[in-house]
């Protein structure tokens, strides 16, 4: 296992007798959580943090995303069935940023599963080609998961606490249409971030979202070499219970060599199941986007009608028509920009080009026809 520093030792157990936090309060400096730091235009992980990535993320505005994992000393995650079960004292970082060009534009560019840079046997970001806007983290106290996000300011120098969340002006440069796209992005308030991770609304308690068995079930290039992500964490003992059951791994959504629908199952999933499903915040919907739900149910949507979608319907009738993605309110809700109308209600502000190309031709892929 890697060596851990003794500040990072000292640190854990301040996270533990603290309840995660010093007194007073989450730091006001992202550096002072001592998981990310800044050095010679270069964002370092601290030792003992582990990136990861996902076989299908989240669309964030064309954003791409740098994931971290910290466990206190002596602690190990267990697995649970498809889900990880974190120790008192974790900590999980998502830092967004955009890639950039020689004259400093931001790139819009697909998040094309982000990895680390190695220098001198560390992992980091080298910030002359990536402009930082925002870190996150999901930190576990013996109360729940706390969620907090941090704003990078433009110095790239460090981040601060934004409870109250914020509002960035953007200009993404797309280099194949030599076009500019303007966008304001959000950086969630402390309830929103809250709200999106609870995936049981019933319970009231934020969780994570990303790192579940089948969404970590691909490989990294780690500063020691190139390994399926679950076996790292297994070799360095941060998880236990792998080989208690099988499980099949999440689609990737871009990779064409897998079938259609387990590449728009997996995206919905990600993008739309932690609030549509059973347990959600959009249970009454009965519309239900999560991993779990047969594709051909009604529960999924095929030849569903909507409980009370008024005006953000478009005057469709139905959530999917199969062979009619036009006439269905899926599609529509997902291409959409409108409030009230967008789906997911939070967390963008531009359409996902390539995203809504995939549902699309999956719904024109569907056989049958909905009776009136």
């Amino acid at each position: 296992m890697r060596e851990r520093t003794a500040r990072g030792l000292l640190f854990g157990a301040a996270l533990l007798i603290a309840g995660c936090h010093p007194a007073g309060g989450p730091p006001a400096r992202l550096a002072d959580w001592h998981q990310l730091s800044i050095h010679s235009r270069q964002l370092v992980l601290a030792d003992g943090v582990v990136p990861f990535d996902l076989n299908t993320p989240l669309f964030s505005d064309y954003a791409h995303k740098l994931r971290t994992l910290w466990l206190p000393p002596g602690t190990r995650a267990e697995r649970d069935g498809n889900a990880i079960r974190f120790p008192v004292g974790t900590v999980l970082t998502k830092t967004f940023f955009y890639p950039t060009d020689s004259r400093g534009r931001l790139l819009k560019q697909l998040d094309m599963h982000t990895t680390t840079l190695h220098v001198e046997g560390k992992e980091l970001l080298d910030l002359s080609h990536v402009k930082l806007i925002e870190t996150r983290l999901l930190v576990r106290r013996p109360a729940g998961w706390l969620t907090l996000a941090y704003q990078w300011n433009d110095s790239q120098t460090q981040a601060v606490l934004r409870r109250t969340g914020a509002l960035v002006p953007l200009e993404l440069y797309d280099a194949l249409s030599n076009s500019v796209t303007p966008d304001t992005y959000l950086i969630p308030d402390q309830l929103q971030c809250g709200n999106c991770h609870n995936r049981d609304y019933r319970s009231g308690q934020p969780e994570p979202l990303g790192p579940r068995i089948d969404r970590l079930d691909r490989s990294y290039d780690y500063v020691s070499g190139r390994e399926n992500q679950l076996a790292h964490l297994v070799r360095l003992g941060y998880l236990t219970g792998l080989d208690s059951t099988s499980h099949a791994p999440d689609a990737d959504w871009e990779y064409t060599g897998t079938s259609l629908s387990d590449r728009v199952r997996s995206y919905l999933d990600v993008n739309c199941g932690h609030c549509h499903n059973p347990a959600g915040a959009a249970a009454n919907t009965t519309l239900y986007l999560d991993a779990a739900q047969e594709q051909a149910s009604v529960h999924y949507g095929i030849c569903k009608r909507p409980i009370a979608a008024g005006r953000a319907t478009g005057g469709r009738l139905m959530d999917i028509v199969p062979g009619e993605p036009d006439h269905s309110i899926l599609l529509y809700r997902i291409a959409s920009t409108e409030p009230g109308v967008m789906m997911p209600e939070i967390g963008r502000g531009l359409p996902h080009v390539e995203g809504i190309a995939l549902i699309r031709a999956w719904i024109a892929s569907l056989p049958g026809q909905c009776g009136q």
